[in-house]
């Protein structure tokens, strides 16, 4: 029997009125990706593929990457970014492959100084244990307040994100009362998942995806001009 596309889930019909004013409340490069794309390079590895070390990233991973401040009911405040961060997405963005040898903690860290450097006004790394399901909280003040959390997910190149992953965060989202919330991986997600019918009434407008290929994007250019 032929497919039947008719029966796929299709996106509600919006004005382009409707449209903008999904959108509006937070504009900004991380905000407006590119489609979801396969990372082709780094989803397909050769059978035994191990990343090459690189001399570098042990000792940079080692070291503090941000400024922690103040601690709060559901972290700690992150006062700014340190020199380490900066040389990580270096050596990230020259060889991806480093990306899977930075350990999950490392990586939330990382998301952390980004969304500092993006210019929130409130960023909250959250414990390792207890964080009820948000790695990062942030926050931009402006006309009312605009709460973000995310989800990191430090995967191997071989392990997509499932829809199970991402459905457990929309229930984290829809507890937490946040604006939107964000799945961000080191690898890819499963094939369909934007076509999921519990998974796409929420996107773009509440939540977002972000991939191995965009994650590094986003990271090349908050480090060359930090926007």
């Amino acid at each position: 029997m032929a497919d039947d596309d008719s029966m796929a889930p299709k996106e509600p019909q919006m004005s382009p009125t409707q449209r903008q004013q999904i959108g509006s409340w937070l504009d900004g490069p991380m905000w407006n990706m590119p489609p979801l794309r396969r990372n082709n390079v780094n989803l397909n590895p050769q059978p035994g593929f191990v990343p090459a070390p690189m001399p570098q990233l042990p000792k940079l991973v080692m070291k503090a990457i941000i400024v922690p401040g103040e601690k709060t009911s559901e972290g700690v405040l992150v006062e700014a970014i340190a020199l380490p961060w900066h040389d990580i997405i270096e050596e990230v963005l020259k060889d991806p492959s480093a990306a899977f040898q930075i350990p999950p903690r490392k990586w939330e860290e990382i998301i952390a100084g980004a969304y500092k450097k993006a210019g929130f006004d409130e960023v909250t790394l959250t414990p390792r244990s207890g964080d009820l399901g948000r790695d990062v909280v942030a926050i931009k003040r402006a006309h009312g307040i605009v709460r973000v959390i995310d989800q990191v997910k430090a995967f191997a190149p071989d392990h997509l994100v499932t829809a199970d992953d991402v459905r457990a965060l929309m229930g984290v989202l829809h507890l937490d009362g946040a604006s939107k919330g964000f799945v961000t991986t080191t690898s890819d997600f499963a094939p369909m998942i934007k076509t999921d019918p519990l998974i796409w009434p929420l996107m773009p407008a509440r939540l977002g995806l972000i991939n191995g290929v965009e994650l590094r994007t986003w990271l090349e250019r908050l480090s060359r001009d930090g926007s």
